[in-house]
């Protein structure tokens, strides 16, 4: 019998398994996917680029006893890490280059053995905590049509969550892989600082890291496990661990849960708004799981809620989006003009532009004195527990980059999701698990809501140990309607 697509919605690690078996082709899968795709994403909007016949031919190459830990396994990259021979936009009209060669993360997921099926949305310079954009439009959430997948890596999720893929590359500068992944239902980890390489585009970056995205623990552990590892050239790598590290602490935690821990609940958030009734529910109710696993859970005031902290923030985050703009317009032979990007990007390329340099390297030292009050903080927990968002994904229309009002767009970016980006700015590994669905009485009852780990810097091993312990208890995540219909 022929395998169908509900096959996709099966964890990543276990379709390798079966193709490791002869149970089910690369084939197979590769072609399952891509007609997954073809039926539904008119409706969703998570593909920029799809590479039918090319992902069809590296699957053909890929047979029974493939020892890569993910052979034959479908997956896309995020439209901001180059692929070699492919297009590569950042969402931007400004950007429409060939890539020369492949972004560090690209070859390695390319070396796992997953099969490449394209490219996916992303919002311009994947600026906003929605996927919406002048170029390629919105993605739409796999739950609620209605509303927003998510951002920046919301093409991702979106197409995990509709089952057109089991797994899917991303990254988080400030959420962007945690926030999608909490809007559909999903797991998302962002990895400590240094655990992924940039290369070789980058030595370092106080921001932003990669990772994949999936619907299990065990998958973003196994994918973590392939990603990560220094490479000459980074300026402040890891250390290397052995392989399978992480996958393995995600199987000790669900089989035995990594033993009592000292867990922090605080549902204060890093910028001004306070989370919504429906997510400080799924935040106590999860304190209230781990309190039954034998862990200490102490409910507290964090240390991060800093008049001006946003503002310091989009300081830092501005200026790599000011680059980025730079830059584009290097490779042009000519300046940006503003009508070339949308209203958000241009008023956060300009203030970079205005603000002294002097004033960019002080706003650093402010940041990583923020980092430094709350990583101090924190190391009288062995983690800490939030809600991922303070608000039900918004309308898929709402938070336009494109408006009158840019930078009132982007504060509004913050009042849904306060939580994340504070992890970028200390560099500590998060993760979002989907624990629970909204209740009824919230404005979008009924989706999935998630919740926030946060570990030790480099406690990625911990951090999925206590993640796995907290998916076994729950029992498996409920599905988007819409990747179960044909």
């Amino acid at each position: 019998m022929s395998p169908d697509a509900s096959l996709l919605l099966r964890p990543a690690t276990e379709l390798a398994a079966l193709v490791r078996a002869g149970e089910v082709t690369a084939v197979e899968l590769t072609a399952l996917a891509l007609d997954r795709i073809e039926a539904v994403d008119g409706h969703v909007n998570a593909f920029v680029d799809r590479w039918a016949d090319d992902a069809l031919r590296t699957a053909g190459e890929i047979g029974p006893g493939d020892p890569r830990p993910f052979a034959g396994v479908p997956t896309a990259m995020k439209n901001n890490r180059a692929v070699r021979g492919r297009r590569l936009t950042h969402g931007s009209g400004i950007v429409d280059l060939v890539a020369p060669e492949d972004h560090g993360v690209t070859r390695r997921v390319e070396d796992a053995g997953f099969v490449l099926l394209g490219a996916t949305n992303l919002p311009e310079f994947s600026i906003t905590p929605v996927t919406r954009g002048r170029r390629f439009g919105a993605v739409r959430n796999p739950w609620d049509p209605g509303r927003t997948a998510g951002g920046s890596s919301g093409g991702a999720a979106a197409a995990v969550a509709a089952g057109m893929l089991p797994i899917a590359h991303g990254n988080d500068g400030g959420g962007s892989l945690r926030i999608p992944a909490a809007s559909c239902g999903l797991v998302g980890l962002k990895p400590s600082r240094g655990r992924v390489t940039l290369a070789p585009d980058l030595g370092w970056h106080l921001l932003a890291t990669d990772a994949m995205l999936a619907r299990t623990v065990l998958d973003v552990a196994a994918a973590l496990d392939v990603l990560a590892g220094p490479v000459p050239g980074d300026l402040s790598p890891l250390p290397a661990v052995a392989p399978g590290t992480f996958a393995q602490a995600a199987r000790r935690g669900a089989a035995a849960g990594p033993g009592p821990l000292r867990i922090a609940l605080t549902l204060d958030p890093v910028f001004e708004h306070e989370a919504s009734p429906g997510d400080a529910a799924a935040a106590r109710a999860t304190a209230r799981r781990l309190e039954a696993l034998g862990h200490h859970v102490e409910e507290v005031d964090a240390p991060w809620r800093i008049p001006g902290f946003l503002d310091l923030f989009t300081v830092g985050f501005g200026a790599g989006v000011g680059a980025g703009v730079r830059l584009a317009g290097r490779a042009r032979g000519r300046d940006v003009e503003a009508h070339e990007v949308e209203t958000l990007t241009w008023a956060l390329y300009t203030q970079a532009l205005e603000r002294p340099a002097v004033d960019h390297v002080i706003a650093d030292a402010e940041i990583q004195g923020v980092a430094r009050r709350v990583l101090t903080w924190a190391a009288g927990y062995d983690a800490v527990l939030t809600p991922t968002l303070a608000t039900a994904p918004p309308p898929v229309d709402a938070l336009d980059p494109d408006g009158p009002d840019p930078m009132g767009g982007f504060r509004a970016g913050a009042v849904f999701s306060p939580f994340a980006a504070i992890c970028n700015v200390t560099g500590q590994p998060a993760i979002t698990l989907p624990l629970g669905v909204r209740p009824p009485g919230d404005e979008a009852a009924g989706l999935p809501v998630g919740s926030h780990l946060i570990g030790r810097p480099g406690g990625e091993e911990g951090l999925l140990e206590l993640a796995a312990q907290l998916e076994a208890d729950a029992g498996a995540a409920p599905v988007a309607p819409s990747a179960l219909a044909g």
